[in-house]
Parts: structure tokens; C-alpha cells; sequence
């Protein structure tokens, strides 16, 4: 089987999110997408992050299809970093091709994840154009280091065979939708008395 590997924290979840995974299944010839929601995202607050429960519930809005799977599986494996997950995913489904898949705002950060050198080595991984981020994700700390290891978009269908590293940029419509902006909008909601639903 082939497997996408989709986390965040889905605080909410939105149609960007779902562009992501929507467009990394179809492009990447996947069997399957697991959006992997987080306890916690070490990088931001835990102050601003709904449960655990709200954030799942807020995933399977936006995770169509029966080729989208969204799962508490971090929490259950008590993995508090991409990293780690990947090591047990592998761990325990040997026979299985795991691809992790990130927006391209993640990959202009991804030199701040814990070990992050380490997750390009443990799997191949698949970075989908996302607006105001594809020129800052192209020049990133990580698209330097792994330039080498980028194989073209047209041979994404054989992403999930290659040994890492290897990567690929996805190009396609973007979408504007963010996390930030919904949780803004809410609070913005709230403080006029509104009833903001998302």
C-alpha cells in the first residue's frame, strides 16, 4: 500500500487542509491519507489549541472520501514528534509506503521541527503548493539541503517507491484558506457578539 502521512493540528481543520490531502492523493497515486491529528504541536501554543476531540471532529468535516483517514494515532502511540511517529509507523507496517505531506508554508519552516534532517532520510515527502509560501518554501533551509533529492512533479506517481530522501513540489491552484485566519475570524465574531459559525 501506498500512504500519505498528513499531520497538524487541525486548529480548525479547512478546505486548504483538504486541497492538500485532495491533492497529494491524486497526484501521488496514493491508496490512502491519514490526516494525523496532533495532541499538541510542540511549535505553537497550547494555549490557542482546542481538544483533542473538537480538532478530530473538525478533520473528518473536511477528510472526504473513504480513502481519508483521520486518526488520533500520535496520541495512542504517544508520539510527540513527526519523527517519532514515522519510526513506530514504519516499525509496525513494514510492507507499507508511507509518503508524509506537508504545505509548502511547512517546508519554509521545517528546519524548526525536532529532527527534521532525520524525517527526510526516514521517508519520502511530498510538498503542496500553498499561497504566500511556495517562493519562501522553495528557498527554505530544508529545499537547500535536500536540492539534490528533489525529483520532478511529473514523476510524483513513483514518489512513494523511492528510498529517502527524495521529495517532491507540487504545483496547483491554491487555496487561501488557513487555520489563522479562521481562528481570527472567530475571536473576531465573538468580540461583537455574533455568532461566527465556521
Amino acid at each position: 500500500m501506498k500512504v500519505g502521512l498528513l499531520g497538524g493540528s487541525f486548529n480548525p481543520a479547512h478546505e486548504g487542509h483538504a486541497h492538500v490531502a485532495e491533492t497529494a492523493l491524486a497526484r501521488l497515486g496514493l491508496d490512502a491519507v491519514i490526516w494525523l491529528v496532533s495532541p499538541q504541536n510542540p511549535l505553537k501554543s497550547s494555549h490557542e489549541t482546542q481538544p483533542l476531540a473538537k480538532r478530530m471532529t473538525s478533520a473528518r468535516q473536511w477528510a472526504r472520501g473513504p480513502r481519508m483517514i483521520v486518526s488520533d494515532a500520535e496520541t495512542r502511540m504517544e508520539a510527540r514528534y513527526t519523527l517519532d511517529t514515522l519510526r513506530i509507523l514504519k516499525a509496525r507496517h513494514p510492507g507499507v509506503h508511507f509518503v508524509w505531506i506537508m504545505g509548502a508554508d511547512n517546508l519554509a519552516s521545517f528546519h524548526r521541527w525536532k529532527g527534521w534532517v532525520e524525517i527526510m532520510n526516514e521517508a519520502p515527502v511530498a510538498v503542496v503548493s500553498r499561497p504566500w509560501a511556495a517562493t519562501k518554501a522553495r528557498l527554505s533551509v530544508a529545499a537547500k539541503r535536500f536540492a539534490a533529492y528533489r525529483h520532478p512533479s511529473a514523476s510524483a506517481r513513483l514518489l512513494p517507491y523511492l528510498a529517502p530522501p527524495a521529495w517532491v513540489f507540487l504545483r496547483g491552484p491554491f487555496n487561501f484558506q488557513s487555520s489563522t485566519n479562521l481562528r481570527g475570524r472567530l475571536r473576531s465574531n465573538e468580540a461583537d457578539g455574533s455568532p461566527g459559525s465556521l
